[in-house]
């Protein structure tokens, strides 16, 4: 398992990079612009992990659609990246935790620490061929 980002929802995207890059001194590494999802995703390094892609980031999600975050839903989620995500979803169950977003495509899934942390895991490289019961398993809660 390899620690990838933290996520934090922004309400105004140069405000934030303005605190982050210009204040704060990460640099950004990568944006990723989704006009169909309506929403951007910047990420961001510590100076000395800049040129390093396997260093951990922040990622800067910002929903065109204005949204009020109450309760910390500014923040996101934590994300690891797995080396099987369906081995790693069944250990997590069988430990009887909820897969509130199963693996379904075979790259994604997430679930929630027992303080409510949303924890996304990712399959390391590519996805892997989907298959049950992951295929036909609901979203379950929020994530």
């Amino acid at each position: 398992m390899r620690y990838l980002h933290t996520m934090v929802r922004v309400r105004d995207l140069d405000a934030a990079l303005h605190f982050y890059r210009d204040l704060l001194g990460l640099v950004e590494v990568r944006r990723k612009d989704v006009p169909a999802g309506r929403f951007t995703l910047v990420f961001l390094a510590a100076p000395e992990d800049a040129h390093n892609p396997d260093a951990p980031q922040v990622e800067l999600t910002f929903n065109y659609d204005a949204e009020d975050y109450q309760g910390g839903r500014n923040f996101g989620h934590l994300a690891y990246e797995v080396e099987d995500i369906y081995a790693a979803c069944q250990r997590l169950a069988d430990g009887g935790v909820v897969i509130n977003r199963p693996p379904r495509d075979g790259r994604m899934a997430f679930v929630r620490s027992p303080d409510g942390i949303s924890i996304e895991l990712l399959q390391k490289g590519g996805a892997l061929s989907p298959v049950e019961p992951w295929v036909s398993m609901p979203n379950t809660g929020a994530w």
